[in-house]
């Protein structure tokens, strides 16, 4: 991946030579050059003639201002400049991108310590993808294995259900049947994850009306709010045109409701909120959960993270996950707010696409 020089890391705030400081180190670097002028009685000549005073001042000025300015130049050139590369590829890999390549300044005889840093840090690089390569391969591969046992699995506790058994043992089928259901999820969204971060599965925008598919998704858990007897409210314009790819977005919005749903205790509320300006449509999915503490916030959207270590709740830890990978190959963000004990608030962020009477309706774009 090609390194961009301009881009700049908002988390700086200073620069390693600043504009005071140059204007220091040359009046600075003038008055040194002007004091053996002071101590060997150079100042009783020129001021015997004063109009040249101002005319050495002057020349000192310049002067110092040329060699100060040739530093500051090496200094980017040498310095500045590659750490700046630096630092800019070391965000890129902890963002998960290994294709990073930092070339090699110098011939191998003539190496520096910037072009020793460099080398280091491709090696470490190739190193964590092949890692990562294997990690995603592995799940991969082990996934695909349990997928068949488990769908056995499955298959034959349905019909064991279709015999006459006593309480005890439809309890144990059911309990059978609920372990298989979540870790045939758990495979799933292994398998999905792994596909999207390794780009197997692109994104396929189209616009359609969002509006419509926020609709959809919150009829789907109508039954889930009803009986934990949870108020849902929702509050969606009658048409937002966005171009994003329908069955990966339907991903993030069936996660976010989920987990609303799933947090809020019986008898709570969960809402989502949908509104738009010139240039972006947001959404906001609200519950009055459990909420969650600036700690596990830091981490909500790591994959397998889990804020609950009982493992009391079900879940597996990727859905948050799944939904910031769909939200990035569509140009949007995800934010969120919490407080404990008070609930929690994702926004999603999308850019607006201007509406055309052709896709008024996804059934339109099939």
């Amino acid at each position: 991946m090609k390194i961009d020089e301009n881009n700049h890391d908002e988390r700086v705030t200073r620069s390693f030579f600043s504009f005071p400081a140059y204007i220091a180190f040359v009046f600075a670097f003038a008055v040194i050059m002007a004091l053996p002028t002071v101590f060997y009685g150079g100042m009783q000549a020129l001021m015997q003639a004063p109009e040249y005073i101002k005319w050495y001042f002057l020349y000192c000025i310049v002067l110092a201002t040329f060699f100060i300015s040739l530093f500051a130049i090496q200094k980017y050139l040498r310095i500045d400049r590659p750490l700046h590369r630096l630092s800019y590829a070391a965000k890129q890999v902890a963002e998960g991108d290994f294709s990073v390549y930092l070339p090699i300044r110098h011939a191998p005889n003539s190496m520096d310590y910037i072009d020793v840093l460099y080398q280091d840090f491709n090696t470490m690089v190739d190193e964590l993808g092949s890692i990562e390569t294997l990690k995603n391969d592995f799940a991969a591969n082990v996934s695909h294995e349990l997928k068949t046992p488990l769908s056995i699995i499955s298959n034959h506790a349905q019909l064991l259900k279709t015999t006459e058994l006593t309480e005890k043992q439809e309890e144990y089928i059911d309990g059978i049947l609920e372990g298989t259901e979540r870790l045939t999820s758990l495979i799933y969204n292994i398998l999905r994850l792994n596909k999207l971060e390794s780009q197997k599965i692109k994104a396929k925008p189209a616009s359609y009306n969002l509006c419509e598919q926020l609709a959809q998704c919150a009829i789907s858990f109508e039954t889930i709010w009803e009986k934990k007897n949870i108020e849902f409210e929702a509050d969606i314009e009658d048409s937002a045109i966005i171009e994003a790819d329908y069955e990966l977005m339907s991903i993030v919005w069936n996660n976010l409701l989920s987990n609303a749903l799933k947090f809020t205790p019986n008898g709570g509320m969960v809402s989502i909120k949908e509104y738009s300006d010139n240039k972006h449509v947001f959404v906001e999915v609200s519950d009055t959960g459990c909420g969650m503490s600036p700690q596990v916030m830091k981490h909500i959207f790591d994959k397998f993270y889990q804020a609950d270590t009982s493992h009391s709740t079900p879940g597996n830890g990727l859905g948050l996950a799944l939904t910031l990978r769909v939200l990035q190959l569509n140009e949007g963000t995800i934010t969120v707010n919490s407080k404990e004990g008070e609930g929690s608030v994702f926004t999603v962020l999308l850019p607006k696409k201007e509406a055309k009477e052709e896709f008024l309706h996804y059934g339109t774009n099939q």
